[in-house]
């Protein structure tokens, strides 16, 4: 049926079923955000653990021994080499050998660049939410009938 074959009654209808859905489309998508938010926000912690840890290896005595974790709460006594080159995950699975100066660097890098990465996000994140809040509004407004700013004739 076409929009001008409505009657007022029907486009009325029509309009708050496009609202309902384009409101579950924003739901939607500020739900995704608030995961990659969280992924983003996991992701500096254990940059920022990364870089930590670099610094406190450099800081510890000669040949003290540290407590390496390997995963699934288990660990192993060791020493750190500071004069080696530090393995460091490049994207894609691929780990490359970098002096420790370098690769210090690249992970504030990375922290600044997911900072960026959550500012903009959280942007996106609250222009959503004010897109939720408007159409919220305007159903509810709609749901609740005309306001009672007439009555009887003008």
């Amino acid at each position: 049926m076409a929009t001008k074959d409505m009657g007022p009654d029907e486009k009325m209808e029509a309009e708050v079923q496009e609202d309902l859905m384009r409101l579950e489309a924003y739901r939607n998508q500020l739900s995704a955000s608030l995961q990659q938010h969280q992924i983003l926000t996991t992701s500096r912690a254990e940059h920022e653990r990364a870089r930590e840890s670099l610094e406190g290896v450099d800081r510890a005595p000669p040949d003290a021994e540290l407590i390496i974790p390997l995963g699934g709460e288990t660990f192993v006594r060791g020493t750190v080499d500071r004069t080696a080159p530090v393995l460091i995950g490049v994207g894609s699975g691929v780990v490359v050998e970098m002096e420790r100066p370098k690769v210090a660097e690249l992970l504030a890098q990375r922290v600044v660049k997911i900072d960026q990465a959550v500012r903009d996000l959280e942007g996106q994140m609250n222009a959503l939410d004010e897109r939720i809040q408007m159409l919220s509004r305007r159903i509810e407004s709609v749901s609740r009938g005309p306001t009672s700013g007439h009555v009887g004739g003008d």
